[in-house]
């Protein structure tokens, strides 16, 4: 029961902080709307939630944009305090996560390889 109960919080932070970003609700200049949650994964005492960053664009962007979260996380653990109903707001902690930048490199490398085979 434990397992579905911090999978669904997992989904509602994901949301919400997805939200935020798309709404321009935080603030820092290394926070754009190009940055997607991809997972969030919250232990099972809900003391801490792992959020994973990603962006199709450059990684150093993706870094910055972690980096703008992590300064903002305060502020987004607030918010979520006022629509989840639970005795204590998970600890945020952010990560870049490239497997949308590989998958578009691998994708590429593909379409090459059959392009260089239809040749």
């Amino acid at each position: 029961m434990t397992g579905h109960r911090t999978e669904r919080i997992g989904h509602l932070i994901r949301e919400k902080i997805g939200a935020l970003i798309l709404e321009g609700q935080i603030k820092d200049p290394r926070v754009n709307s190009l940055l997607s949650i991809n997972h969030v994964k919250v232990s099972r005492d809900l003391s801490y939630a792992d959020v994973y960053v990603s962006s199709v664009n450059p990684e150093g962007s993706v870094a910055k944009g972690v980096a703008g979260l992590e300064s903002a996380a305060g502020f987004i653990q607030s918010v979520l305090a006022r629509i989840l109903y639970i005795r204590q707001i998970p600890h945020l902690r952010f990560h870049e996560d490239t497997t949308i930048k590989e998958g578009f490199d691998l994708v590429k490398k593909i379409e090459d390889l059959a392009k260089d085979e239809g040749n």
